[in-house]
Formats: structure tokens, C-alpha cells, sequence
């Protein structure tokens, strides 16, 4: 089954979810937030709820589903997708996709080599001055990063049209779990040396509190800006690019990158449902893939990617 993209065209978003449980026992664990803790809230009609991953985390998860930690490259069939390598006189050092913030990553734009910062103030000198046309600045970026055209970018340097050009997400998602309940637990830290030592520098037994959760429901949803994507003019392949790209990573990420932490091991319940729009079914992982490696190799005879499609920029302090 192939991607009806028929469908998509005159659709704004692309809604799509999946149901999940923990893969063995009932408890799972949050996603904690410096100064806050788990998210908890209240839905409007007073069910208990609690946010399992957030918006950011996702992205990066996504992203995540289409790289080989064992080559430190993208996986062989999307080899040829453009991106941002940053080395050092010692080697690999990091890239664009695994970086927080893309290409407006401080190893890319903050180096004595001014490979890429030059590309983009040159691309986008109209910017300068007057509102930024975003569709000029997707189609830049599509040409050297497709990935932060994807998941988004923001382009805070004083220097590039005054930190004004950004890209909000086209592919989002989050994780979150309805009819939440704390399951409160502990242990401790044995100490068989000396139980009564100073516990303060980590010697003697410490004892500690813990706090996981179960839920009613836990759901993945997942949000594709169709109307945003066609705005930004990247071509027929440019759009079906990163339509195919965006569902291969949300079948990958369900089928591969659940393991969300240590005591937070879910599984997919009842498979990936488009509700939005009427009639789209999203196809396998593997036809999804194989469309993947079709369109990168159409954008690239296009002329739409960088050549060579790895950017190098080294970084020098």
C-alpha cells in the first residue's frame, strides 16, 4: 500500500495516534521537569491527567529513528537526505540532526568556520530588512537540512536577519496518559561496609522515595501541518519527502524507540490510526522506507539538495 497522497492534498493536518501500555506490569515512569516534577493536570472534564512525554522529546525521538548509532550516519536507506556534519581535527563530532536546536546548533553557527553561517546570510539577505518570507527560508534550509524543515528551527543569531527566521514544526507529538495515578515506592542504597556512614558524602544505607504512575489510557498523538508544508512551495517531491519521512519516523518510533526510559517501557496496543483526514491509512514501515529512498533520489536530480549533501563545517573555538 502506497501513500495516498491524493487525500493529503486538500487536508490541513494529518492527525494520527496509537494507544500504548507498559509492555510488562501496570506502572510506568514519567517524564520529570526541573522545578516541577511529573506534569499532572486536570482535564476540562476533571479526569486526572499526566503529560508522558512532551512536544520537545518527541521531536528528538523522531529524529533519532532515522539514525545508525553504529555508523554515526543515517540509516543506508535514507543515505543521500542533506545534513550538517560537524567535526574536529580529532574526528566526528556531532550534526544537525542529533543537535537540540538543528542547524541553529552553537557547534554549526558558533565555529571559527563559517561554512554554513555564510550559506545562510548570503541565501537570506532579503530578510534584512522588512517581514521574513518563510517559504523563501524553508526552501534554503530544505537544500542543506530537510530535517529542520521538519521539526522546526529558529535561527537566533543577531547576525541572520536580526535572530527573526524561524521555521515552526510541521511533524509534532506528545505522550500523555488519562486517568493517572501515583504508585508511590522506594528502596534503598546499601551501604555494606559501613550502614551508618555519612550519608551526605554517599557512604552508610540512604533510603529514597520514588514515584511512578498508572493510567486508564496512554496515548501517542501525532500532528503533520499539511497546510503549512504546501505554503512553504518545496515541489511536488520536496512536499511527498517529508510527508513519507514523517510517517516512516512515527511507525519507526513506535515500532523501535518506546523505551522511553528505564522504568518506562510501552508498546502499541492496537496499531497507528490516522483520524484526520476521513479515509488515509498510513502504510507500513517498510513501503513508507522504500518511498523514502525513491523521493530523496527524485529531490536530489532536481537539483532541491546540496551537493555533496553532507555540509562539513569544522569546529574551532
Amino acid at each position: 500500500m502506497s501513500i495516498d497522497y491524493d487525500v493529503l492534498n486538500s487536508a490541513p493536518r494529518l492527525l494520527m495516534e496509537a494507544e500504548l501500555k507498559p509492555l510488562q506490569g501496570h506502572r510506568f515512569q514519567p517524564t520529570g521537569f526541573a522545578d516541577l516534577g511529573p506534569a499532572r493536570y486536570t482535564a476540562p472534564d476533571g479526569t486526572d491527567m499526566l503529560l508522558l512525554e512532551s512536544a520537545q522529546s518527541v521531536a528528538n525521538r523522531l529524529e533519532s529513528a532515522s539514525w545508525d548509532a553504529q555508523t554515526d550516519d543515517l540509516i543506508d536507506e535514507l543515505r543521500g537526505l542533506p545534513y550538517i556534519r560537524v567535526t574536529t581535527a580529532d574526528g566526528a563530532l556531532t550534526n544537525s540532526i542529533l543537535e537540540a536546536h538543528r542547524t541553529n546548533s552553537s557547534y554549526i553557527l558558533e565555529t571559527k568556520d563559517p561554512t554554513v553561517f555564510d550559506i545562510l546570510k548570503q541565501e537570506t539577505a532579503g530578510a534584512e530588512g522588512g517581514p521574513v518570507n518563510t517559504a523563501d527560508l524553508a526552501r534554503v534550509i530544505f537544500r542543506i537540512d530537510p530535517n529542520a524543515v521538519l521539526h522546526g528551527l529558529f535561527l537566533a543569531r543577531k547576525g541572520l536577519a536580526g535572530g527573526r527566521l524561524r521555521l515552526s514544526r510541521l511533524l509534532s507529538g506528545f505522550l500523555e496518559a488519562a486517568g493517572a495515578r501515583p504508585a508511590e515506592s522506594g528502596g534503598v542504597k546499601n551501604d555494606r561496609v559501613d550502614p551508618s556512614g555519612e550519608t551526605a558524602k554517599g557512604f552508610g544505607n540512604v533510603p529514597f522515595h520514588r514515584t511512578e504512575f498508572v493510567a486508564d489510557e496512554i496515548k501517542a498523538y501525532f500532528n503533520l501541518d499539511l497546510a503549512l508544508l504546501r505554503s512553504y512551495g518545496l515541489g511536488a517531491d520536496g512536499e511527498r519527502l517529508l510527508v513519507a519521512l514523517s510517517l516512516f519516523r512515527v511507525r519507526r518510533f513506535l515500532s523501535t524507540g518506546l523505551r522511553l526510559r528505564t522504568a518506562c517501557d510501552l508498546e502499541v496496543v492496537d496499531g497507528l490510526k490516522a483520524t484526520r483526514p476521513d479515509g488515509f491509512t498510513v502504510p507500513d514501515e517498510d513501503e513508507l522506507l522504500g518511498e523514502c529512498s525513491r523521493l530523496i533520489a527524485a529531490c536530489a536530480d532536481a537539483g532541491l539538495f546540496a551537493d555533496p549533501p553532507i555540509t562539513e563545517v569544522e569546529y574551532r573555538k
